[in-house]
């Protein structure tokens, strides 16, 4: 199998059943790009936890193939399949004893790197996650606030550089502000990085903030709908994918739906004075700028040229229109 030309992760008809017959997970198949964020959501005992704790082998699926890399994960050496996938939990799972520079250089010291590049990257991961190493690299994990050790979590998968990260549920234990921030720099790391990236979580306003394509799940471990989020949420392929996604699934479009230039009206007379918008906002950030305006329409912009005017009605004319799917990364 052609890595380069395959998926990062595959799943062929993946099961797992218990030895009282529970059937955790369902003939499950489906891939995860290169460099994409595939999110696996679902209520409680669909199967969302275990499918991805197949990936690293910590759950053994009964029946089906699981191939990261062009590998089948069967054939690689355990400790190996472990330490070459980054791995983040919701309770974190930092080492109380070790400061966060010993905790970030986990995997690289059973990896066996010097002492100095070790350093090198600690330092430049903790950079990466907005901790400065200065500051905070000698601390232990009481000393620092939930979010901070959830970025700490992070920055310790990543330190090997592995090609795939599993997130279970990872922004789950902490408050709701602390909670948005974490996504924002999940995303923004995750622009600078560009890992495979298997994220669980039971939240679907999460689900289409940070994935690229989604895996809604039902009981049983059945998969009913993978997807894309502008897809998920304006063709929902049943009844429980739409009562899963929310009768409000038209406003949570407005988050991953580009404005489109297309259905904007031609500049009038004394337009230029209207608040602009860049033509990269996603119409949720667009149609909260025409709701702020007295005349409820702005200008959007692109490289300083004004496309158009837009208005509710372009707006509900984009959400009408056939959704996007995601450009190649």
């Amino acid at each position: 199998m052609d890595a380069t030309a395959d998926p990062m992760i595959r799943l062929e008809r993946v099961s797992k059943q218990y030895p009282d017959g529970t059937m955790a997970v369902h003939e499950l198949t489906l891939d995860v790009p290169l460099g994409r964020v595939c999110v696996l959501v679902g209520p409680s005992g669909c199967g969302k936890t275990t499918t991805m704790r197949m990936i690293n082998r910590l759950v053994e699926p009964t029946s089906g193939r699981i191939f990261v890399g062009g590998q089948d994960v069967t054939a690689i050496d355990l400790a190996q399949l472990r330490r070459s996938i980054g791995y983040v939990i919701q309770q974190v799972g930092l080492f109380p004893h070790l400061t966060v520079r010993r905790n970030v250089a986990t995997v690289p010291n059973l990896l066996g790197w010097d002492r100095s590049r070790i350093r090198a990257r600690v330092d430049e991961m903790l950079e990466l996650i907005g901790l400065d190493p200065s500051v905070y690299g000698d601390r232990y994990p009481h000393q620092l606030s939930g979010g901070q050790r959830q970025r700490v979590g992070v920055a310790r998968a990543l330190a090997a550089d592995p090609p795939v990260l599993l997130m279970d549920e990872p922004f789950g234990a902490v408050d709701p502000i602390a909670r948005v921030r974490l996504q924002d720099e999940f995303l923004k790391l995750q622009r600078t990085v560009r890992k495979s990236v298997v994220f669980v979580t039971h939240d679907i306003d999460e689900a289409v903030r940070l994935g690229d394509r989604i895996a809604v799940m039902r009981e049983g471990g059945h998969l009913e709908q993978y997807d894309e989020p502008g897809i998920l949420l304006a063709q929902p392929v049943s009844e429980f994918v739409a009562e899963f996604v929310g009768n409000d699934r038209s406003i949570k479009r407005l988050a991953v739906t580009p404005i489109d230039v297309s259905t904007l009206a031609p500049m009038g007379p004394g337009d230029e004075q209207l608040a602009a918008v860049s033509a990269t906002s996603t119409l949720r950030d667009a149609t909260a700028a025409v709701l702020d305006d007295p005349r409820a329409r702005v200008r959007v912009v692109r490289d300083g040229t004004d496309l158009g005017v837009l208005s509710l009605d372009s707006v509900h004319r984009a959400l009408r229109g056939a959704p996007r799917p995601l450009e190649a990364p």
